[in-house]
């Protein structure tokens, strides 16, 4: 989740093909591109930037929207307000920072569309933007003043994005958000102008990012990367300070035992909520939730700070039907009584630090608990279908005892995830390959044939002579964990995207075939009208590769071109003008 890690320059590895781009300008290299228009670079990485404040009488209020044109619906905005402020019995005094997750207002389309696909498609499953909700990141700012009516002075600084670039984006607010409270409005200005410089977010280049006087220099991960090394790698020109990504064991410290369950609970797709202090904690927590089944996708809904004052609170709270697959993070005492029917509920008293040690706590029944001042803890009746895995206890317990730095024991624990989240998809992946027609059926006249259909049973068959045995030690009944995840959303969202991949890689591959053909020789044994049609059916074929970007072979398209070309010159004059004059996409 926006894994991001802040290193010195002297750091930072770059391949030689990347390093390319470490020598363009600020703009990068794609300053010059007649397509971008003013402001489309900041649209690339922010929707806005709001100033949310407290009235006395008002109550929050979005006081300012950076660029004035950006658009928010009423109930966005409402969103914004609510979720910008802590909602806790906890102080929040001085500086804090969070970030909460609201759905965008329907009808509206981003005119960057299109062109922002072409860099999501590169992008790893967990890095891709969202498109149905909006990413708030807050810089919160709570300091006394006895000049002000309620004796405090309250504002935050909220980014708002589609990017899930969590670490990134709270690295950014830490540059802005103290000059911003300190000159105010001209360095917000200065702020957007800065960001609509930046080169569009392109994964697996280095980029170049001026902000504020500093520079930071990026890297978005690629689906590409051997996983596991997928950091959002971020560096500053001046600082070498270090802002470590997601900090793993720090979310998980209150519920140390408990890993592997809510591992399971998060790979079902279970209803879920984090009963935590302060923002802070609750969305640290859910976000670190949400990425321990990386690198699959969680494809339900998930809130990292969740209010009463939500939109979809009614309809997130209602008892008159089974909890939505969600995970929420709450902060406000009155959910407990609120929430206290969902099934699974993980509470969180002030993280400590990672280096003190943590007692093993039971996971407790939901009926011994008490509404209001239950002890922190994982309450659900929940009973896992893989057996405990001892070693990565002890493994982090004596990461404890021997003080081993933060980074070392997130990497201990973002590998146990990641290697668990393998041995459990592999089977899968092995599978739905086995669903793809051979390539010797593929015929450049005939339609693609069709993927065969996913059949639970046959899979399950698999699973004896090639399950999550071969790769994990673990035991326990994964037959059974298989049968409930092929239920869930997060199976439906990985199975459609990788149907969708498969199906572009068997319009690829036709591609290819009808490449490799003589046209010519074809031409000549059909009437001129067929010809023609033959030439209009490639042509509309080039473009879909294009517009979708096939896996093609390199060349291919132009090979395509060539052919097209050619038939086209054998054809009558009249023909040929009409018939040169270019697609439309």
């Amino acid at each position: 989740f926006g894994q991001i890690s802040m290193v010195g320059d002297e750091d930072v590895s770059i391949s030689p093909a990347e390093e390319i781009t470490l020598t363009v300008g600020p703009g990068g290299e794609e300053d010059t591109d007649p397509l971008l228009l003013p402001w489309d670079r900041f649209s690339a990485w922010l929707h806005c930037i709001c100033v949310v404040g407290f009235d006395l009488e008002l109550g929050q209020a979005v006081e300012v929207i950076y660029p004035h044109h950006s658009k928010l619906s009423e109930k966005e905005k409402t969103s914004i307000c609510y979720l910008s402020f802590p909602d806790s019995n906890s102080g929040c005094l001085g500086d804090t920072q969070f970030c909460f997750r609201f759905r965008q207002a329907s009808g509206r389309k981003s005119s960057l569309g299109c062109f922002l696909d072409q860099f999501d498609r590169d992008a790893p499953v967990c890095l891709k933007r969202d498109q149905g909700h909006y990413y708030g990141y807050v810089y919160f700012r709570q300091v006394r003043d006895k000049s002000l009516k309620r004796g405090y002075f309250q504002k935050s600084l909220v980014l708002i994005s589609k990017l899930p670039y969590v670490t990134f984006f709270h690295s950014l607010l830490k540059l802005v958000a103290p000059e911003y409270f300190e000159k105010q409005e001209p360095c917000l200005e200065a702020a957007c102008n800065d960001i609509d410089r930046w080169p569009t977010p392109h994964p697996g280049k280095i980029l170049v990012l001026p902000i504020m006087g500093t520079v930071m220099k990026v890297r978005i991960p690629t689906c590409y990367d051997k996983p596991g090394t997928s950091q959002l790698v971020q560096s500053t020109q001046w600082r070498a300070d270090t802002v470590p990504s997601l900090p793993l064991c720090r979310c998980f410290h209150p519920v140390f035992f408990h890993i592997q369950m809510l591992w399971e609970l998060v790979l079902l797709g279970e209803a879920l909520v984090v009963m935590a202090p302060s923002p802070a904690e609750s969305s640290d927590t859910v976000l670190a939730l949400v990425s321990c089944i990386s690198p699959l996708r969680y494809c339900s809904d998930f809130r990292p700070y969740f209010t009463i004052h939500d939109n979809e609170f009614k309809e997130y709270t209602t008892r008159t039907q089974a909890p939505p697959s969600v995970i929420l993070g709450v902060t406000n005492p009155f959910f407990a009584k609120t929430l206290q029917h969902w099934p699974h509920i993980i509470r969180i008293g002030d993280m400590k630090q990672a280096g003190e040690t943590v007692k093993q706590m039971k996971v407790k029944k939901l009926k011994n608990l008490k509404t209001l001042d239950s002890k922190p803890g994982v309450y659900s009746a929940y009973k896992p279908f893989l057996n405990k895995d001892e070693d990565i206890i002890k493994q982090l317990q004596k990461g404890v005892q021997q003080k081993r730095p933060s980074a070392a024991q997130n990497a201990i624990l973002r590998r146990y995830f990641l290697e668990l989240t393998q041995s459990f998809i592999i089977p899968l992946e092995r599978y739905v390959a086995s669903l793809m027609p051979l390539q010797k059926n593929i015929s450049p006249w005939k339609s693609p044939p069709q993927l065969r259909p996913f059949l639970q049973e046959d899979f399950m068959k698999t699973l004896e002579k090639a399950g999550p045995q071969l790769t994990s030690p673990l035991k326990g009944d994964w037959m059974g964990l298989y049968r409930q995840f092929l239920r869930c959303p997060n199976f439906d969202g990985w199975f459609r995207n990788r149907r969708r991949e498969m199906m572009k890689k068997l319009e690829a591959l036709h591609l290819e075939a009808v490449c490799e053909e003589d046209l010519q020789v074809r031409v000549q044994q059909h009437t001129e009208v067929e010809t023609v049609d033959l030439v209009l059916k490639l042509k509309d074929k080039l473009t879909q590769a294009e517009r979708e970007q096939l896996p093609l072979r390199p060349g291919t398209l132009t090979k395509l071109q060539a052919h097209i070309d050619s038939v086209i010159l054998s054809l009558p004059d009249d023909l040929q003008g009409i018939l040169h004059k270019p697609s439309t996409p």
